[in-house]
């Protein structure tokens, strides 16, 4: 059951549209405009507004906007004297869903509401579609419909049933470690662990002691053994994130274990042997690595057995809905919140943005969203100020004001040439979108010339 709010602060109005609703099966509220109107409604969690068109024109379409800013699903209807094509078209435009003139016949409403009834299931049906191609296009915890993603896919239910040395290349954010992951989970060794090094983070005079391990007495401070990562990791799959930051002291050591499958640990003279998959992952061009000396180019080759490439963000665009859907799905559930969708104009507004952070950043953008909202969907004041201020509007607003020398009867004069061509020269026309009468646009025609 759809509910509905009559919204006025006319009280023989809310009655009149009460009378001819009470006897239908739509649950309805009377509200009166007071300070607590926006509390009231998202408490009541209607579907539906009436509202009485004001005296004054501009009461009335703020009134829209504050409904529409509470959730832009509102649906609005204004009764109220009969209306221009114009001004209907500007109530329309500014949100409401239609414009019903006074007297008001209790057929004429109905058709309006089973119409907006009907608004509304669709767009239940699109969320429900949205969701099942969210579904049809999740592969092991990543989310694409991009061909250049579905063909990678395909690559890592192949690789992951191999040994091979996979090398997971791609700007930062883009998911390799989830490509890791997908790796390891689709391979042989999916119940044995996985191991994350995170080569940046680690320092170099830590790095060998961690990875290898050592023994007691190995360097001050070293009271007990230590097993390190290889051997923890025996019989999984260890993944080398961002594989460019390993140092230069430790290439060596790691190119004999990727070759011979053992290691000593620091303070050891015996040989480790394990059993493990090798993954790695880098933000960087490891061929410049070598050129430039930084990397050992036979380790380069070690690694680079079969490598996958990852897009960045801005070149998967038609991936963002799928994306967000994803990521709204998995923090409404982190926090609680029932947040039933993203706003048409805050998704092409996320559609716009090239994502230089990729996928990493509209996570957060999402996850930051999501925390922020108090409503049922998330809308432009829920986005950051960098991604509206990026947004091809704001860009050309930006720009510097093309008039700027220009005196202000040549503006005018310009202004008034513009509206002619756009209505063919039809001055009644005219006149309507210049918000003038006949008289007083021909004097100024007269007065620029312009007059035919």
């Amino acid at each position: 059951m759809n509910k509905i709010v009559i919204l006025s602060s006319d009280e023989e109005f809310n009655q009149e549209i009460y009378s001819l609703l009470k006897d239908t099966s739509y649950e309805i509220s009377i509200l009166s405009l007071d300070k607590n109107i926006q509390n009231r409604i998202i408490e009541l969690k209607p579907r539906i507004f009436i509202i009485k068109r004001e005296t004054r024109i501009s009461r009335t379409l703020d009134l829209i906007k504050k409904i529409k800013e509470i959730d832009p699903l509102f649906e609005v209807i204004v009764v109220g004297p009969k209306e221009g094509e114009l001004m209907i078209a500007e109530f329309i435009r500014k949100g409401a869903a239609d414009y019903l003139s006074l007297p008001l016949r209790k057929e004429d409403l109905l058709t309006n509401l089973i119409r907006i009834e009907e608004k509304i299931s669709l767009r239940r049906e699109t969320f429900q579609l949205e969701k099942s191609l969210l579904n049809k296009y999740l592969f092991a915890g990543m989310v694409s419909r991009n061909p250049k993603m579905l063909e990678i896919f395909s690559l890592i239910e192949r690789f992951a049933k191999h040994e091979v040395t996979v090398l997971i290349t791609g700007e930062t954010g883009t998911g390799k470690e989830l490509v890791a992951k997908a790796l390891h989970k689709l391979s042989p060794r999916k119940d044995k662990p996985l191991l994350i090094v995170d080569c940046a983070s680690l320092p170099e005079t830590l790095f060998e002691s961690e990875v290898f391990g050592y023994e007691r007495g190995a360097f001050t401070g070293a009271d007990r053994p230590k097993p390190g990562l290889l051997k923890e990791a025996d019989g999984g799959t260890v993944f080398f994130d961002e594989i460019s930051e390993i140092p230069s002291s430790a290439q060596a050591k790691l190119l004999r274990f990727l070759s011979e499958g053992t290691f000593k640990p620091l303070g050891s003279n015996k040989s480790i042997k394990v059993d493990l998959r090798v993954i790695c992952a880098t933000n960087r061009n490891l061929k410049d690595e070598v050129r430039k000396g930084k990397f050992r180019e036979d380790l380069f080759h070690r690694i680079n057995v079969a490598e996958i490439n990852l897009p960045p963000l801005r070149k998967r665009k038609e991936d963002i809905p799928l994306l967000c859907l994803y990521f709204l799905d998995v923090y409404t559930q982190k926090y609680k919140k029932t947040v039933r969708g993203i706003s048409n104009r805050a998704k092409t507004l996320l559609s716009e943005y090239d994502w230089p952070g990729n996928i990493r950043e509209l996570e957060k953008v999402i996850e930051r969203a999501v925390m922020l909202t108090t409503e049922d969907f998330i809308d432009l004041q829920h986005l950051p100020e960098h991604i509206l201020l990026a947004s091809p509007k704001n860009r050309a607003e930006e720009q510097p004001y093309p008039y700027s020398h220009l005196t202000l009867a040549e503006i005018e004069k310009k202004h008034l040439l513009e509206v002619l061509r756009a209505v063919n020269f039809n001055k009644k026309q005219a006149a309507n979108l210049l918000g003038l009468t006949r008289p007083a646009l021909y004097r100024k025609l007269k007065k620029h010339r312009l007059l035919t």
